[in-house]
């Protein structure tokens, strides 16, 4: 089977911007071009993006509460990490950078391995759970590797976080009305520290990924090589498409 990246095999290439993944701002729905414009992250939650401080500012009252309650697991879970037998008191800040770093990789896996081109359904089921072991390297991109990924019941993250679970509603709901088919849920665990990331999926007649079952392994390699430049292969009626 041939890589399912374009530059598999090539040598990293860490001088040309980090890929942002697919961003949509929360406020106005605007797509987010990098070349254009870059979105910002919500300072507090760091999960939510925004095209504008003015987008930004008018959400504020609506986005208040999963903001506070996001910032307070994440300072709960710092402690938890200076009192516990955990590697690093800044594993909470290195594992939020790693998800934003890797977002488009971490997002095309979850697509593959909940096998959304076919099982479109599966979106509402299912969540792709990555664990990772941390390494206390110097260089930040060199700080985790992948130590398994299981399908898990979406359940697993929306049942035990009223806060978290309205929040992937809000962004479902949103994404359904665009004419996407809901959001994508990836769990990213290390040492007992959690990040949620959701993914916001187009339908699939618009997604031209090839399908791959060696997902597993092009995550590893792209992760535990410190690859930010994943470009994925994509089969199409004009040909074969790269990114």
């Amino acid at each position: 089977m041939a890589p399912a990246a374009a530059n598999y095999y090539s040598p990293p290439t860490q001088a040309a911007p980090k890929q942002r993944g697919y961003r949509i701002c929360d406020t106005c729905g605007a797509v987010e071009n990098p070349s254009i414009q870059k979105f910002r992250y919500c300072g507090g939650c760091m999960t939510t993006q925004y095209c504008s401080p003015e987008c930004q500012k008018s959400h504020w009252p609506s986005h208040k509460a999963i903001c506070q309650h996001t910032a307070a697991q994440v300072s709960g879970a710092k402690q938890q990490a200076m009192s516990a037998a955990c590697p690093d008191e800044n594993l909470v800040k290195h594992l939020r950078k790693f998800t934003s770093t890797h977002s488009s990789l971490l997002g095309w896996a979850g697509f593959q391995a909940l096998q959304l081109k076919r099982l479109p359904a599966n979106i509402r089921q299912n969540a792709l759970l990555i664990e990772l072991g941390y390494n206390p390297h110097a260089e930040a991109l060199y700080r985790f590797s992948v130590a398994g990924t299981h399908i898990v019941p979406r359940s697993f993250v929306t049942s035990h976080d009223p806060l978290v679970a309205a929040d992937i509603d809000r962004r479902e709901e949103r994404c359904r009305r665009s004419g996407g088919i809901g959001t994508l849920v990836i769990l990213v665990q290390c040492a007992g520290i959690s990040q949620v990331m959701p993914v916001e999926v187009d339908p699939p007649s618009k997604i031209t990924w090839d399908l791959r079952d060696d997902w597993p392994e092009v995550l590893r390699h792209f992760v535990e090589s410190g690859r930010t430049d994943f470009k994925p292969i994509s089969t199409t009626t004009r040909g074969v498409v790269y990114g």
